[in-house]
C-alpha cells in the first residue's frame, strides 16, 4: 500500500503524505476507514514512528484524516476533498502548459502527448 522511494530527494514524511492523499482521493481508503496505526506503519516501513506521526499531522491539517481518541486515525474522505485535490492538480497543469508555451511547445504537441499518456503509449511503458 505505502512504499518509500529512497532515491526520491523529498523527505520520507512528504512521500507518505502524498501516497496517502492519492489513496484517499482515488477511493482506495474510503471515508471513515481506519488508518494503519503509527506503530504498525513505522514497523512495516522500518522507519521512525515520529516520521509517521509528522505525516499524519499534515494529513490531519489538510483535512484528509481525523483522530479519534483511543481508537486511532480515520479517513475523512468525501467529494469535497477529491474536488480540492483535482483543482490543485489542474492549477499545476495550467502552470506547466504556460511554461511549455513559453518554451515554444505547440498546443498540438501537448495534446498529442496527453492523448498518448491516456492511451498508455508513453516512453516509460
Amino acid at each position: 500500500m505505502i512504499y518509500i522511494d529512497y532515491k526520491d530527494r523529498r523527505p520520507i514524511y512528504e512521500q507518505i503524505v502524498e501516497r496517502f492523499q492519492m489513496l484517499i482521493v482515488k477511493g482506495v481508503l474510503g471515508p471513515d476507514s481506519q488508518m494503519p496505526s503509527v506503530r504498525k506503519l513505522a514497523t512495516d516501513l522500518a522507519i521512525n514512528p515520529n516520521t509517521i506521526q509528522k505525516a499524519y499531522a499534515i494529513l490531519e491539517q489538510n483535512g484528509y484524516i481525523y483522530p479519534v481518541k483511543g481508537r486511532g486515525n480515520f479517513v475523512t474522505g468525501g467529494e469535497k476533498l477529491v474536488r480540492q485535490k483535482q483543482e490543485a492538480y489542474m492549477d499545476t497543469f495550467r502552470e506547466t502548459i504556460r511554461q511549455a508555451k513559453e518554451l515554444g511547445i505547440s498546443g498540438a504537441r501537448l495534446q498529442q502527448e496527453i492523448e498518448e499518456i491516456y492511451a498508455g503509449r508513453t516512453e516509460e511503458n
